[in-house]
């Protein structure tokens, strides 16, 4: 296809991915490589799109989901048709439920094949739909370029979360007149996803703030996913209004604000005349809104129309991005002579006392000595760790159910756990995400011996790019919270069926793949070890044998155990 002069003024459906995933403001494809895809390669070359190519697929979705997370931006995975794509689920489905907007292309069979049992062909739409905001097949080498933008931009409206598209290799192969594909313009094809809720019920709000007593807000992941930090920070110092904080909501308020809670919010939610909560749902993490007080005043405000009032009633509930419902609370509230700021002095020095008394029981156990080192002594060495510039993260059972309870990320976006579907395994992964995105913040990462182990190999990737971390696996050769679980349903004698762990030393593990490793026995170990694990400049795996008889308060209290 010459334009007369020899010139080509064609271009592959390859090319238009990369054309396409350039305007969206993508700097980095996650892909593990397979023949129906290396096209979109070679488009990427062009484009200054980098590829960083890891061992697993589920590990490229998850890093993927995991760069959405820290950028703000949706990220995107490439991977082969069928086992290619069927091991990207797991990261797609983490995504789903975590509202992480990203975009997954797998490769399919050729449509000139379509039925004919063509190698790795499955129905991958069919499969994939329930679990994302869009899933959809390429048709054609022209329309290429617009679906990409049309995938982005389903996954970022509303509750983002992720979208698929499968390129059949015929179509992804193909060449067309450039003038003949759609290529739709940086900042030209999407609306703003801003919702600012019902002014209406803004102001409702407000007023009941004001007339509050004793009101609590729990800021959840909305309040990152929509940069509502400012804002709610703002909020909760202007209005006097005591802060809980879940998921990637943590870090939003510093550690020693005196409007930052942690361990008190059992007590606040049980006796709060008012209780905002804002982007999370009433999922088993909030027992279903059934911890919340009956006499209390509920307020949910959520990016989704679905989530509002889902599992439990609420007095008023309000679809809106966090950061322009906020900011219009604070706004109408400034209007009133008194907000009552004053006044609830009392309530937070009440809720003050109660995480003083939280502390100290468990105080013992943070500085603990003993051998097999308990699981509070670990976290806390890592709680204590942490610099304002160390992203957290944490990816295990029982091992993370302790440290949620002790780590507090100094600043905002500087913690990520997989989120409501549970999924071990995204550590290294959100490592490689983080690292990619952030080079100049420092990553610590907390693994359960189970969790690393399930996408470990992936350690070998992060040397390859030299992304340096610091890794801790808190070993106790058991994948713990289902043990407990067992031992609890059916007695000590059946508690290690199917749970049990080899003793291995990951130390070893990392060092075998050019990284850095210590074991660690002596809780008194555990400081120096993380320090040398920074200046090591690699990255890293501390192995630290924790006891496998000591179990989270979360863990022990799960229903599904009882």
């Amino acid at each position: 296809m010459s334009n007369g002069t020899g010139e080509d003024t064609s271009i592959s459906g390859g090319h238009l991915v990369a054309k396409a995933l350039k305007a969206e403001g993508v700097d980095v494809v996650f892909t593990l490589c397979g023949g129906h895809i290396i096209d979109i390669y070679d488009g990427c070359a062009d484009e200054g799109i980098d590829i960083i190519d890891v061992r697993h697929e589920q590990v490229a979705a998850h890093a993927a989901d995991g760069y959405a997370r820290i950028t703000g931006k949706p990220g995107c995975a490439v991977v082969t048709a069928g086992p290619g794509t069927t091991d990207a689920v797991t990261g797609i489905a983490n995504a789903y439920r975590a509202e992480s907007p990203m975009l997954l292309i797998g490769g399919q069979g050729a449509l000139s094949q379509h039925k004919m049992g063509s190698l790795q062909d499955l129905p991958h739409v069919d499969m994939i739909t329930p679990i994302s905001k869009f899933a959809a097949t390429v048709p054609h080498t022209e329309r290429v370029a617009d679906l990409v933008s049309m995938a982005f931009r389903e996954a970022s409206a509303g509750a983002p979360g992720p979208a698929f598209l499968e390129i059949p290799r015929d179509v992804l192969d193909a060449r067309v007149p450039v003038e003949r594909a759609r290529i739709p313009r940086p900042g030209k094809y999407r609306a703003s996803t801003r919702q600012a809720g019902d002014p209406a019920a803004i102001e409702r709000l407000a007023e009941l703030l004001v007339r509050s007593e004793r009101p609590s807000i729990l800021l959840g992941g909305q309040v990152w996913t929509t940069r509502a930090t400012d804002t709610a920070i703002e909020l909760v110092r202007t209005l006097n209004v005591p802060a809980f904080m879940n998921g990637a909501g943590r870090g939003t308020l510093p550690p020693g604000d005196p409007h930052h809670f942690q361990l008190a919010r059992r007590h606040a939610f049980t006796e709060s005349d008012l209780i905002i909560i804002v982007g999370t749902p009433f999922d088993f993490r909030m027992g279903y809104g059934k911890r919340l007080s009956p006499e209390a005043t509920v307020v949910q405000i959520d990016l989704s129309y679905a989530t509002v009032g889902k599992n439990r009633d609420v007095d008023l509930g309000i679809v809106g991005d966090a950061d322009t419902v906020l900011r219009g609370v604070l706004q109408a509230a400034s209007g009133f002579g008194d907000t009552g700021a004053q006044s609830r002095k009392p309530w937070l020095e009440e809720l003050r006392a109660v995480e003083a008394k939280a502390r100290d029981k468990r105080a013992a156990l943070l500085t603990s000595d003993a051998s097999p080192i308990h699981p509070y002594r670990l976290v806390s060495e890592i709680n204590d760790f942490l610099t304002e510039d160390s992203i957290y993260i944490g990816d295990g059972g029982d091992i993370v159910t302790f440290s949620g309870q002790v780590v507090q990320p100094k600043s905002p976006g500087h913690w990520m756990d997989p989120g409501p579907l549970g999924t071990l395994g995204v550590g290294v992964p959100f490592v490689m995400a983080a690292k990619y995105a952030r080079p100049d913040k420092e990553v610590v990462a907390l693994f359960g011996d189970g969790a690393f182990s399930l996408t470990g190999w992936d350690f070998e990737t992060l040397v390859r790019f030299d992304m340096p971390f610091v890794g801790i696996v808190g070993n106790n050769s058991s994948m713990n919270q289902i043990r407990y679980g067992q031992i609890a349903k059916y007695g000590a004698d059946r508690g290690e069926l199917g749970n049990t762990l080899g003793d291995v030393r990951y130390s070893e593990f990392a060092k075998m793949l050019g990284g850095y490793g210590e074991e660690v026995r002596e809780a008194s170990e555990i400081g120096p070890a993380l320090r040398r694990a920074r200046e090591s400049g690699k990255p890293s795996l501390i192995n630290v044998w924790i006891d496998p008889d000591a179990y989270a308060p979360g863990t022990m209290n799960q229903t599904m155990y009882k």
